[in-house]
C-alpha cells in the first residue's frame, strides 16, 4: 500500500480491510483490495494528535489511542465518535480488544499494559 505518511500501527478489519495509523496524524481505512475506504478525519470531522494503536472490535468500530493526547476514541461505523480513556494513560501505543469488551492498552511510559472494560454487551 503506497502513500501513507508514516505509517504506524496497522489492525484488520472483519471485512478483509486493515486500518493504519499514520504519524502525520491520521487514520485509513481500506478495504481488501488495498484501495482507501476513508480517512478517520475526514469521515468523523476529529481532528488527532498523534494517532499510534489502532484495532476493531467485534461491532466493527475502530478504536484508536492517541499519544499526544493520551486518549483512546471509538469511532463506531455510525454515529459521532465516543472517547472511551481521556485519563490514566501517559502515553498510549499498542491496542487491542478482545471479544469479551475488554480494551488492552500499552503505555509506553508506565511500561505496562492496562486493561478497560468498555462493553456490556453479551457475546
Amino acid at each position: 500500500v503506497p502513500n501513507l505518511q508514516g505509517p504506524r500501527y496497522v489492525s484488520p478489519v472483519p471485512s478483509g480491510g486493515f486500518v493504519v495509523s499514520e504519524e502525520c496524524g491520521d487514520v485509513k481505512v481500506f478495504m481488501s483490495s488495498r484501495e482507501l475506504l476513508c480517512s478517520l478525519s475526514s469521515k468523523y470531522g476529529h481532528q488527532f494528535g498523534n494517532p499510534a494503536g489502532v484495532c476493531v472490535d467485534m461491532d466493527g468500530s475502530i478504536l484508536v489511542a492517541d499519544e499526544q493526547r493520551r486518549t483512546v476514541h471509538l469511532f463506531p461505523e455510525h454515529g459521532a465518535p465516543i472517547c472511551l480513556v481521556s485519563t490514566g494513560l501517559r502515553r498510549p501505543a499498542g491496542m487491542a480488544c478482545s471479544s469479551s469488551g475488554h480494551l488492552f492498552v500499552a503505555d509506553a511510559v508506565e511500561n505496562c499494559v492496562k486493561v478497560f472494560k468498555y462493553c456490556v454487551r453479551p457475546p
